[in-house]
């Protein structure tokens, strides 16, 4: 009973939202990608001829937004969901965690990644500094992988939970990067707890 009850909130909710309403017009797959679009506005990210390295990135709305923004450059997304095909795009399904699938990114990049962006978050249980722990797992991990592959003045972007795991966060954000800033988008639900970070520029 109770599982219906929070489905149907969860069915009411986005029957309201202007976003779930706004992304059907624009054509983009999920709400997800204004979050993206707000970064970008206020941080000025993407431009033509970038690689970009979208992890997380099912059902595609990140990649949609980029590859309109990134002409002539390189875009791979990496999921472990089957993703619908987006044209231009490098589609990796596969754990990004795995030695493997790291090496196949690396592999289709043709220089160092000028982007690499995680709006990864592990499926929820309720709980949230477990969900917040997790989660900071997964954007650390993508940030120890980005300072692998991006460039001297390359971006890092991650969804990021409020919790426990926040403040390590950001300061191994600060070890590997020169300017870290927070932003929660207008677009990011009032109730949720995520963030995003914000790193550029290479230590």
């Amino acid at each position: 009973m109770k599982k219906n009850k929070i489905s149907k909130n969860w069915v009411n909710k986005q029957r309201r939202d202007t976003y779930v309403r706004q992304s059907k017009v624009d054509g983009y797959r999920a709400r997800s990608a204004y979050k993206l679009i707000e970064i970008d506005e206020k941080y000025k990210i993407f431009r033509g001829g970038m690689s970009v390295i979208d992890i997380g990135a099912a059902p595609g709305s990140w990649s949609q937004y980029a590859s309109k923004m990134v002409k002539n450059g390189k875009i791979i997304s990496i999921d472990l969901k089957e993703m619908e095909e987006i044209k231009n795009i490098i589609q990796i399904k596969g754990d990004f965690t795995e030695e493997d699938i790291q090496n196949q990114i690396k592999y289709h990049l043709y220089k160092e990644a000028d982007v690499v962006m995680s709006d990864m978050a592990v499926n929820t249980t309720g709980i949230k500094n477990i969900d917040s722990i997790q989660t900071g797992e997964l954007c650390k991990e993508a940030m120890i992988f980005s300072k692998k592959i991006i460039s001297d003045k390359g971006f890092f972007i991650s969804k990021i939970f409020m919790g426990s795991t926040f403040n390590e966060i950001v300061a191994l954000g600060k070890k590997f990067f020169k300017e870290v800033r927070v932003f929660k988008p207008k677009s990011s639900r009032k109730d949720s707890k995520e963030s995003f970070i914000i790193c550029k520029i290479l230590r």
